[in-house]
């Protein structure tokens, strides 16, 4: 289903988004107060325009309440962040993700009416680390303080064995709601599928289980 994304601040955030939402097929429109980023992303979004969303009436002029989402990605000028989420919001816009620079600035767009605060640096510090610390651990998605979900490289002594051999729930307290193998992913695989040498399986539990089973070698 297509569905239509507008992203707010076309720097290398909000162009990365905006790319990746646009080669799934969904209709993506970039808006910047930069004319020359507005030219760079018009091969990677549907549509682009130059507006100043902290003007309430281009925001209307742009019909913004009628998209999905919108993505606010503006830079380092936290004010221009802050009027805009404040204003989409007031228009009724159904989700708004906002880009937060740190913890204060993300209190902020919350009381604003953000949906969903992400903060890219602090997150990728976070990720990099993680990956430093669990060299098997290929990406993870944190869902809370106390669970993940790992995308984890198969340990040597676990090949040629079935999920039911290996028994993950009762060894380590962890559940494998899929296997991803040669660009493909099995989801919800059978308890008898076997594990080959470069399968990736994506496990879900706690993160001290998850930890235990990513260095176990």
């Amino acid at each position: 289903m297509v569905k239509q994304y507008a992203v707010i601040g076309l720097g290398r955030f909000g162009l990365s988004i905006a790319t990746k939402l646009f080669e799934a097929g969904q209709e993506v429109l970039g808006v910047d107060v930069n004319e020359e980023r507005v030219e760079e992303s018009h091969p990677y979004v549907t549509h682009a325009i130059i507006a100043d969303t902290t003007d309430e009436n281009a925001v209307k002029s742009i019909g913004l309440r009628n998209f999905d989402a919108v993505i606010v990605a503006i830079g380092n000028d936290i004010q221009a962040s802050i009027m805009t989420v404040l204003i989409l919001k007031e228009l009724g816009v159904p989700k708004v993700i906002a880009k937060a620079l740190n913890k204060l600035h993300g209190q902020v767009l919350k009381k604003m009416g953000a949906d969903w605060v992400v903060f890219p640096e602090r997150d990728m510090g976070i990720r990099v680390a993680h990956q430093l610390l669990s060299p098997n651990v290929l990406n993870f998605i944190e869902l809370s303080k106390e669970y993940s979900v790992e995308e984890i490289k198969i340990p040597e002594k676990m090949v040629e064995k079935s999920l039911r051999e290996l028994d993950l729930r009762a060894k380590f307290n962890l559940s494998v709601i899929a296997i991803r193998r040669n660009h493909q992913i099995n989801i919800s695989p059978s308890p008898e599928e076997m594990i080959n040498r470069d399968d990736v399986l994506v496990v879900i539990g706690k993160n001290q289980d998850l930890e235990r089973f990513a260095n176990m070698g």
